[in-house]
This record gives structure tokens, sequence and C-alpha cells, in this order.
């Protein structure tokens, strides 16, 4: 007995780590990226793709999709589904990466977001110096605290970024912190039962962050954006309705998704675990929306 109890405690304290190790080796797997550089002090990672008709004589548009809080670039891709329409419509696609453990942006105030701010831009031109990219036709987007992120790229770098979109986005940088030099068009999709960034605002189960309640979030967007005040209905689909604000300065409007018992979900993307995120809607394609909008905004 005295020697089976110490096998028995070595296996206790084993299978544990063990069970560490391989979520760590299954993440590292799946966390693939296929580029990095130096930026603002810190070695950053991204994963870019480059459909086959892509041709280096014609100007290209890059779109910029960003990972979530506690996601990863690989994963982004596959929740959205960019490529798939990158490979339909010629566009490049870059994912990427955040920084610390779990993975994030910091999308709120401080050094921080503008380390964040400053990578996106590098990484802008480092592209550019290996592809032929349009410089009036580069779009971000992102779910979750991507969506954060890319609002504050909206703030922070609106001369290079053409047009934005955020999908149950975690909209937590200050509307007195957000001074951009031109107003950026915006699209903009929620589930009315977000369990993670509540739609209604406040604290949620998973984060005790003061979210705001997104219809009013969109209008104060909207007003930024010098819209009219009365937004347009757009045809519905299922369960999502949407509304068009438009008469915006310098063309910059706004449309705004709502999916009625939606989740913390992308619209017409890859389904994430119900049981953490909610219900993902088939009833619009957010990708293909998004990028319908982001053609039709491209810098002037």
């Amino acid at each position: 007995m005295k020697k089976i109890l110490p096998r028995i405690l070595l296996t206790v304290i084993l299978i544990p780590v063990l069970l560490v190790l391989v979520a760590w080796a299954a993440f590292m797997l799946s966390n693939r990226t296929n580029g990095s550089l130096a930026s603002a002090g810190e070695q950053r990672r991204y994963l870019l793709y480059v459909p086959d008709s892509y041709d280096p004589s014609i100007p290209t548009p890059l779109v910029i999709s960003i990972h979530g809080f506690a996601e990863w670039p690989a994963h982004q891709q596959q929740i959205s589904r960019w490529n798939d329409l990158a490979d339909e419509q010629g566009f490049l696609m870059v994912y990427p990466m955040g920084t610390s453990f779990p993975m994030r942006w910091r999308a709120g105030s401080g050094v921080g977001l503008m380390q964040d701010v400053t990578f996106i831009s590098d990484l802008i031109d480092h592209l550019e110096g290996e592809y032929n990219i349009d410089p009036a036709r580069i779009y971000a987007n992102g779910l979750s605290n991507g969506g954060g992120m890319s609002f504050a790229l909206s703030c922070k770098l609106s001369e290079r970024i053409a047009a934005i979109g955020g999908v149950a986005g975690a909209y937590l940088l200050p509307w007195d912190e957000c001074s951009p030099s031109r107003p950026v068009p915006s699209i903009v999709f929620h589930g009315t039962v977000d369990p993670i960034v509540p739609f209604t605002g406040g604290p949620s189960r998973s984060f005790d962050m003061p979210f705001p309640r997104i219809d009013d979030w969109v209008q104060t967007l909207a007003a930024h954006n010098g819209c009219g005040s009365e937004p347009e209905a757009l045809p519905g689909a299922g369960d999502a309705s949407g509304v068009h604000y438009s008469g915006c300065d310098q063309g910059a409007d706004v449309i705004y998704y709502t999916i009625d018992g939606g989740g913390h979900t992308w619209p017409g993307g890859d389904p994430l675990p119900e049981w953490i995120t909610g219900t993902t809607s088939d009833d619009i394609d957010a990708t293909r929306l998004m990028w319908e909008f982001f053609q039709q905004h491209p810098l002037e």
C-alpha cells in the first residue's frame, strides 16, 4: 500500500499537467500564422491569404479581419469564411494576431491601444511593400474584441481605413477619444441575446465591463458621422432586420443589422459552441454584406 499511494498521487498530479500540455499543443497547431514583423517594440504575427486570381499588375483591395478575445487568426478565418469570398472577388485577406494570453486587442484607452494601432498601420505598410494594394480600398472588420478594435481603427487610423465592420462588437473606446480625420463608413451586426457583449449594455456573465447599449451606440456613431436623424429600414431576412443611416458627412453611411435571438456569433459564418455563445443565424451573411458595403465606400 505504501508503494501504491505515491504512484496514485503522481498520476493525479500528472494527468492535469498532461491535459494542459495537450491543450497548449492543440492551440499552437491551430494558431498558425505565416508572417511576422517588428512593430512598436513587439514582434507581431499575422495570417495572410492571397487568392490564386491575384494579379500584381492590378491594384487590389485589402481586407483586415480581426479576431476576438481568446481567439486567434486562423479561427477568425474559419468563423468568417472571408477566404471563400476573397477567391470569388479577388481581394487579399489578412488576419492579424493580438497579444498576451488569452489573445486579445487593447481596444480601450491607453498606450496598448496605440501599439495595436501602430501594428495595423505597420502591417499595411509591410503588405504594400510586397503586393499591389489599392490604398483607397483597405477595410477592417472583426468579431467581439476585434470589432472593438475595428472601431478604434476608425478613430485612430481613418486616413488609411476606408470603412469598417463590427460583429458582436465590444465597443469600449470612449467617444471623447474618437476624433478621426474623416468620418468612416461603418456596418454593424449584433444579436439580441448575445450572452458575452449584451445587446442591452452593461456587464455580462463573462466580463464586468461597461458595454454600451448597442442601439444607443449605433445612434451615437451615426451622429458622429453626421448622418440624418431617421434611418431607413432595410429589407428583412428571417430573424435579421436592418436600418441604413444615410445623408452622412463625406458619404460615411452607417448600416446596422440586429439578429433577433442571435448570440455572440458571426451571422452566416461557421457556428461557435451554442452553450457558450448562443445561436448562429444563417438568415444573413455578414461577410458578404460587409463586402458589398465596403465596395461602395472606398477612400476618396
